[in-house]
């Protein structure tokens, strides 16, 4: 079996590029919400996400299959065990991002969002109002762990749906090798 360091920098690579996929779709949504709303816009960001998700998903099957063909000694849980380990890669990775562009790059970007979501809401009265207000500096902090906690989550499921086939449990298979 593959010792931790190499399992980790796999795991790191693949982190590296679907966190960073979800960075480059996170930027260009936000490009474009800056841009101005219009349905030409808005049917440009529903391809963005869409090609961003199905583009993850395809992915993280890719990096599992790589692993299992680099380990040919990987089973089922091993190939499951290396997904989890690039869905907290990735996770982590976006998750600090979204942290650093709250507190740092454009602190009022998701406050602006909250309270102009909150005002044109008929069923906010002034208490509730005032509890947005209050959660407004804890914003980053929340953002951070529900974004962690979403995509690491939503890794570790892709990989267990991967993972149960990866490597192939056909017992054929190794007849259509020879």
């Amino acid at each position: 079996m593959t010792d931790k360091k190499t399992l980790f920098n796999s795991a790191g690579i693949g982190g590296l590029v679907l966190g960073g996929i979800s960075i480059a779709y996170f930027i260009f949504g936000t490009l474009i919400a800056e841009a101005g709303a219009g349905t030409g816009l808005s049917l440009l960001s529903g391809l963005l996400w869409l090609v961003k998700f199905v583009g993850c998903i395809m992915l993280m099957k890719f990096f599992l299959k790589k692993y299992s063909a680099a380990e040919p000694d990987a089973d089922s849980s091993d190939v499951f065990r290396f997904g989890r380990l690039v869905a907290l890669f990735s996770a982590l990775l976006f998750s600090a991002f979204i942290l650093a562009f709250s507190t740092y790059i454009n602190p009022e970007y998701f406050e602006d969002a909250i309270l102009t979501a909150a005002q044109n809401n008929p069923m906010f009265n002034g208490e509730m109002m005032d509890m947005v207000e209050e959660m407004l500096p804890k914003l980053p902090t929340i953002t951070f762990f529900s974004q962690f906690i979403y995509c690491w989550l939503f890794g570790v499921v892709l990989s267990a749906i991967f993972s149960r086939n990866i490597p192939s449990s056909n017992p054929f298979d190794s007849i259509d090798e020879q």
